[in-house]
């Protein structure tokens, strides 16, 4: 290539890079954050009416830019645009990775029965009204029911998607030494106890029992109201938190109808028997009645059978007035079904097991064997430790302001200035300056 048309290409890289050069830099990030419902639109301005410069969906990283009144925050999307969005839709950090690990715990988890919903249903990424919707189920899809959560109905604190900076501690004035010459006197000694001090001391009449009259604030003191929470996942293996009021469990009418009341929590098909020309299900679900408490799940367990001489279903076996957790798990049992010439036959049949605690407090895991139509207790041994339906899971960070993965207080590089830089090394290597 001849020289003059080297010269004229770096000409050329001058000029554009003094064009780059009066472009304004590009902004400092402040953090991160994740999008936290199924879609959101990012405006050009805080108010609702501006015009949308960009659309994002469910779990994508946003750059922090700015904070304005502590509720709204200028970001950058993947793409490069920037706008207005509320940080009540976007999900820290560590939010996303607890959302995620729920994900991943929740795959592990076996079903407690298939669920429809009434009409469309949110699904949450926490257990609360407050938390983001990421995902709608519509009226009429079935999921998998995972577990249940009982939380008190109030509008928990979430943490800062901005850290806060740390108040400077306030320097306090020197107060000029006043010290005086010749020191004060010494103060009086504070005077006894009265000579009747025991008489004064005693309660009055009637107040010697205190339990007797309880305060008047105790007595109007209201509990604080709760909210049952379900865990499900989807046919796509999304999961979330929706509402236990807004769904019911898909179990068959002619057997539902047996629920007396009772709420079904968890319910499994145990096998199926054949009555002429029809297939009937068997049937085994736990219930509770009333309203959902927060120390168990279930309070009786019932196994429906098909009769063949009456053609309906019957109560093979019930257990009530229990305290049972979930889950319930369907499995195979060992089962000793006799003894022939002083020998024990023991042998495995299909069954089911339940989580039951005891008055003082132990939880053991019951066996039973379902020989049809019977069922037979197989035996008990300590329930496994359940893992914790909520958990903080730990993001790590390089520094207390910075977000994962990016540099610790570093300044962004502009564009002109990553020009400058890259050409800058080809004009040295040109020119030799």
């Amino acid at each position: 290539m001849p020289m003059n048309a080297d010269k004229t290409i770096a000409a050329a890289l001058l000029l554009f890079l003094a064009a780059c050069s009066n472009r304004p830099p590009r902004a400092v990030s402040l953090g991160e954050a994740y999008v936290g419902p199924a879609e959101l639109k990012i405006r050009s301005d805080i108010p609702l009416e501006s015009s949308t410069v960009a659309t994002v969906r469910h779990g994508d990283r946003l750059e922090i830019l700015q904070q304005r009144r502590s509720v709204f925050l200028r970001v950058r999307t993947p793409s490069g645009a920037e706008g207005w969005t509320d940080a009540r839709q976007l999900l820290a950090a560590r939010d996303m990775a607890g959302l995620r690990d729920l994900a991943e715990r929740a795959k592990r988890m076996p079903s407690q029965g298939v669920a429809t919903s009434y009409g469309e249903l949110r699904v949450r990424t926490d257990p609360s009204a407050d938390a983001p919707s990421y995902l709608s189920i519509k009226d009429g899809e079935k999921f998998d029911v995972l577990a249940h959560l009982v939380v008190p109905r109030v509008s928990a604190p979430r943490p800062p998607i901005v850290p806060r900076a740390p108040k400077k501690p306030k320097v306090q004035p020197r107060k000029a030494s006043t010290a005086a010459k010749i020191p004060p006197p010494p103060l009086p000694k504070p005077p006894g106890p009265p000579a009747n001090w025991l008489e004064l001391s005693r309660p009055p009449a009637g107040a010697e029992n205190p339990t007797e009259n309880p305060p008047a604030e105790d007595a109007g003191q209201k509990s604080i109201p709760t909210d049952d929470w379900s865990l499900v996942r989807t046919s796509a293996g999304q999961t979330g938190w929706v509402l236990t009021r807004r769904m019911w469990m898909a179990v068959p009418d002619e057997v539902a109808q047996y629920a007396e009341g009772h709420r079904i929590v968890s319910y499994f098909p145990l096998g199926e028997v054949r009555d002429g020309d029809q297939t009937k299900q068997e049937w085994l679900w736990a219930t509770i009645q009333g309203s959902s408490r927060p120390d168990y799940d279930f309070d009786s367990f019932r196994v429906f059978v098909w009769s063949l001489r009456r053609h309906r279903y019957e109560t093979a076996y019930i257990e009530r007035n229990i305290k049972g957790h979930s889950p319930v798990l369907l499995k195979e049992v060992e089962l000793s079904t006799g003894s022939r010439k002083g020998q024990t036959a023991t042998g495995k049949y299909p069954g089911f097991s339940i989580c039951e605690e005891k008055a003082d407090g132990q939880r053991r895991r019951r066996d039973y064997a379902f020989l049809t139509p019977t069922v037979r207790f197989a035996g008990e041994r300590e329930c496994e430790t359940a893992e914790p339906l909520l958990v903080q899971v730990p993001v790590p960070t390089l520094s207390s302001t910075a977000p994962p993965g990016a540099p610790a207080t570093r300044k962004t590089e502009s564009l002109a200035e990553r020009v400058k830089r890259k050409w800058g090394a080809i004009a040295q290597r040109w020119f030799g300056r």
